[in-house]
């Protein structure tokens, strides 16, 4: 489970290694703003960053979209996509990045995402240059998509990109306009004893999974005020759902079928839902990176929340 729980942490952007770790997070509840911070060591050069180390997957995702994969001198161990990301020099992990690995590298440029409040303060002092970006949210993600590619000289490429993003989303709100909104809910993480469902981790205000039911159409089950709140059998009952989205990016779930997720929820026959079989796996490992892929997330989640429309 290692892997979905730290990818699922980014999009938290606080450590949970453990189920008991996402209970913790009921309390987690503050503000999130979209914003993109530069700093600089005192013999800046605007000229172009041509050594460049990326310390989340998403941003390494959207600096080989921009073609700029030439100068990526490092990534963390959790960049693997595209494939040509694994040939990079790992500089550590998400919440464990190795400075003398990265200082080793020498590069022009450290780009991180607002979670990285170590390297946030510890780089800076090293003489490093460091870009922050957010990508809590999809505004956020087409934001540093536009900063990011404008940092690295190619603005147009970078601005043709968002553009078809916002054209894909465009053609998806256009579709689901006018239509009910289903109630939905995003399962990230089960508890299950002894066969039994116990509880469920969901999406509840997060702005991630939150924003992308809305732009598919749907309406959020949990109307709550928690990010990612851990709900009993008899709250999934109360919120009684129409559709069900599990995340399972695992490697080692990878074998599970559909019918044993169904299974699982079986025991909630009176919900929706599961009455109507609306229950659906998402195993996509970008299903829990908010990147620039968050396109093909959204464009599923329509499919499965509206099925009536022509998608064609």
């Amino acid at each position: 489970m290692r892997r979905k729980t730290i990818l699922v942490a980014i999009v938290l952007l606080s450590f949970t290694s453990s189920y008991l770790g996402k209970k913790a997070m009921n309390e987690f509840d503050r503000g999130i703003c979209d914003f993109n911070f530069i700093t600089y060591k005192k013999d800046h050069n605007s000229g172009g960053y041509r050594l460049i180390v990326s310390l989340a997957p998403s941003i390494t995702e959207i600096l080989f979209a921009l073609g700029v994969e030439d100068r990526i001198a490092g990534v963390t161990r959790y960049c693997d996509f595209p494939l040509a990301a694994r040939t990079k020099t790992r500089v550590g992990g998400y919440y464990d990045p190795n400075y003398e690995s990265i200082v080793k590298l020498c590069p022009d440029l450290v780009i991180m995402l607002e979670g990285h409040e170590g390297p946030r303060r510890y780089l800076p002092e090293l003489g490093l240059n460091t870009l922050m970006v957010n990508h809590e949210g999809i505004s956020g993600i087409l934001n540093s998509i536009t900063v990011i590619g404008k940092t690295c000289g190619v603005g147009t490429k970078a601005e043709s990109m968002v553009q078809d993003l916002r054209s894909r989303m465009e053609e998806i709100r256009q579709k689901t306009q006018g239509l009910p909104r289903p109630r939905v809910v995003i399962s990230v993480e089960k508890n299950i004893e002894s066969g039994t469902l116990k509880d469920v981790c969901i999406s509840g205000r997060e702005k991630f999974y939150n924003e992308m039911i809305t732009l598919a159409g749907g309406v959020n089950a949990y109307n709550g005020d928690v990010a990612f709140p851990i709900v009993s059998r008899e709250g999934i009952v109360q919120m009684n759902p129409e559709v069900i989205i599990e995340i399972i990016p695992d490697i080692e779930e990878k074998d599970r079928d559909q019918a044993t997720t169904t299974n699982e929820w079986a025991g909630l026959s009176q919900i929706d839902a599961v009455r109507k079989g609306r229950i659906c796996d998402f195993r996509e490992d970008y299903t829990v990176i908010p990147g620039p892929r968050f396109i093909l997330i959204l464009e599923k989640m329509a499919r499965l929340i509206h099925p009536e429309v022509d998608w064609k």
